[in-house]
């Protein structure tokens, strides 16, 4: 009996992260002044204490926030969040971001992740998409904790930087590809 249970709270977890993701966008937008509060904090923490972040996030022309996407699943998987670009210190839209898997997958996790734009090419092309899916357009690198120490503001030259952060929960692997990106209208 208590796999059964388990299997059920777990197939319980999956249906209301899917159901989440896919309800329309209006309905389930959090509330600009809220996501605004996490991101500052999350931007906080994350240039704290990432050095690879701090790096580049001074010559970043702007910087898209996900400070909580939570992600799960049983087979099938799903993840979401939402955060917000910040261009100048100001917040410049509010995005939502949203993933489908399947496979050999188990477990729940949340983790916040950063984009850091760093050419103009690479920003209009994000800004004019309808949905951005990451993997077609502008070069993605993802800086992690090896390449975080040796980057500096002249051997940053990709044209968008991904840092993860902030990880909890059980979950085999983080990515990003096939993950699609929505601009949402929080009240």
């Amino acid at each position: 009996m208590p796999g059964i249970f388990r299997f059920s709270r777990v197939t319980l977890a999956l249906a209301l992260l899917v159901a989440a993701a896919t309800v329309p966008k209006e309905a389930t937008a959090a509330k600009a002044a809220k996501i605004d509060s996490e991101v500052n904090a999350a931007i906080e923490q994350l240039l704290a204490s990432n050095p690879g972040a701090k790096a580049i996030a001074g010559e970043a022309l702007s910087t898209l926030v996900f400070p909580r996407i939570v992600k799960g699943g049983f087979i099938f998987g799903g993840q979401f969040g939402d955060g917000a670009l910040r261009r100048a210190g100001r917040t410049a839209g509010y995005y939502r971001s949203v993933a489908a898997s399947y496979g050999l997958q188990a477990g729940v996790q949340t983790f916040g992740y950063a984009l850091f734009f760093m050419n103009q090419a690479a920003l209009s092309y994000f800004e004019k998409s309808d949905g951005w899916e990451i993997g077609v357009g502008p070069s993605i690198v993802i800086l992690d904790a090896g390449m975080a120490s040796s980057i500096t503001t002249t051997t940053a030259r990709s044209d968008v930087y991904a840092v993860f952060f902030d990880q909890k929960g059980l979950m085999a692997g983080i990515g990003l590809q096939g993950t699609k990106i929505l601009r949402i209208h929080p009240e």
